[in-house]
Parts: C-alpha cells; structure tokens; sequence
C-alpha cells in the first residue's frame, strides 16, 4: 500500500499525464518533454499512437549496429514488412506509414489506431556503403519542432 498523500489537483493532473514503465531498458520510464507538454486527454487517439510509435522506433534503433535499420511487420493481410521512410498520422484515428516493401517497392499503409498491431525489424541496410536511415531521430525532432514551434531555426 502506497502512503504518499496527493492533493486533488495532483491526483488529477497525475491521471492526465502520460505515463509509460517497461522493464527493458534503463530510463526507459522518462518520456521527453514534447510527449507530455500536452495532455494525453487532449490528444486524439491518432496523435498519441504516433507519438508512442515515434518514441518506440528511436529506442529500437539505438539498439541496432551499423549494418541494420528498423522495418516494420503488420499483422495480418499482404502488407508484410515495410522499411520505414515516414511516419503520419490523420485526426482523429488514422495513422500512416510510409516506405518500401522487400522488392524495393514504394508502399504507404493507412491503418486506424485500433487495428495498429506492428513488429519492429531489423533489417539489412539496402546498400552497404551507405550510413543506415535511422528514421526514429527524424520522426522526433520533427515531433519536437511541432510542438516547440518557436524553437524552429
């Protein structure tokens, strides 16, 4: 049992905040503040899957070598596994994702949030000379300068 005492305000700001605990990874409890400026009451289902999903991407990609990028597999119907170019999503409840099937063609998925069941893939680098696309780091700083819109340069 918990003794720690909370004001009402605190309970309920505490229940609007985000919250996120996984026992994988050091810090992975702290979530970057562009994910929290805004309360999750107030963010479509739409937002707050790409946010996560954006959050998810970054810290598999930090776990990868040089020699691999991130995929995604979709279950169900012949999406299969997409290399990951973009990321979007449509309010209130649509999220897109953009890239390359295994043949190298070009493939965008539209999925509504309560479909979305993805794997996160390693996969080889399409060339081997080339630095690997780390589409994670992108997706977040394009989330930061959206919410932070004064922090632009």
């Amino acid at each position: 049992m918990d003794n720690e005492i909370a004001t009402s305000a605190e309970a309920q700001e505490s229940d609007a905040l985000p919250r996120r605990h996984e026992a994988l990874r050091d810090g992975a409890d702290a979530l970057p503040t562009h994910v929290t400026v805004k309360s999750n009451k107030n963010k479509s289902p739409a937002e707050w899957a790409y946010e996560r999903l954006v959050l998810y991407i970054q810290t598999f990609e930090e776990g990868l070598d040089g020699d691999h990028e991130v995929a995604m597999g979709f279950v169900g119907g012949e999406a299969g596994v997409l290399r990951i170019q973009g990321m979007g999503y449509f309010d209130p409840d649509v999220l897109t994702f953009y890239g390359e099937d295994r043949n190298g063609a070009k493939t965008q998925l539209i999925q509504h949030v309560s479909q979305l069941s993805v794997t996160l893939r390693a996969m080889p680098k399409v060339s081997p000379l080339k630095e690997p696309n780390r589409i994670g780091f992108r997706l977040r700083r394009d989330l930061e300068k959206s919410t932070h819109p004064e922090t632009e340069s």
